[in-house]
């Protein structure tokens, strides 16, 4: 059997992901408290890399890993060339416009907006027919409504509660998301035995 790569988020997208694997069997002994970013299951038949979510699609499409675990979100932001196997279930969020209001501001000019989903954020306001001025962040994303430096953001919510202490209404809700393993394409048919095993196994 041929040893896959895997690409996993750091943070609470991971602890969801090794959590599903237990459960389906594969045997991983991950310690937390571990400052390595690459680990192997008990077995060898995975080695599992610690990336920024960000950077999921990137090692997946890059011949880096061989699969990958990403939310959609991402995948539709950062348009990687992979393939999408199968919806995980887990990492279950909303992509959400959000402001003071729950409802538009009234603006003279453009409506500003701060995201770090630029792509998915434009094309939102497009097909809508609003003009829009994109203020491009990487974090904090709710300090940006909150200060006034932008009139509405756009940004992941799972349960909403860092919008409500920060006084943010949701406007609107663009996409729900949830993770998707990955894959390269090139992996899909030189590991394909592999892949459709695991595939059976989280199924």
């Amino acid at each position: 059997m041929k040893q896959l790569t895997i690409a996993l988020a750091k943070g609470r997208l991971m602890d969801e992901t090794i959590e599903l694997f237990k459960n389906k069997g594969i045997p991983i002994d991950y310690d937390e408290k571990s400052r390595r970013l690459i680990f192997e299951s008990s077995d060898k038949t995975f080695r599992f890399l610690i990336v920024r979510a960000q950077d999921v699609a990137t090692y997946v499409e890059g011949n880096g890993a061989d699969l990958g675990v990403a939310g959609i979100d991402v995948l539709i932001e950062n348009k990687k060339d992979v393939f999408e196997l199968m919806d995980l279930g887990i990492g279950k969020c909303s992509v959400v416009v959000a402001g003071k209001s729950p409802n538009y501001p009234d603006t003279p000019t453009q409506l500003k907006v701060a995201t770090k989903f630029v792509n998915i954020t434009d094309e939102f306001f497009a097909k809508k027919g609003m003009a829009i001025e994109i203020i491009k962040l990487y974090g904090s994303i709710e300090l940006a409504g909150v200060i006034g430096l932008a009139d509405c953001i756009v940004d992941i919510v799972s349960t909403g509660q860092t919008l409500k202490e920060n006084g943010l209404h949701i406007i609107e809700k663009i996409m729900d998301s949830s993770a998707f393993l990955i894959s390269n394409r090139v992996s899909y048919y030189t590991k394909n035995k592999e892949i459709t095993n695991l595939l059976e196994l989280l199924k």
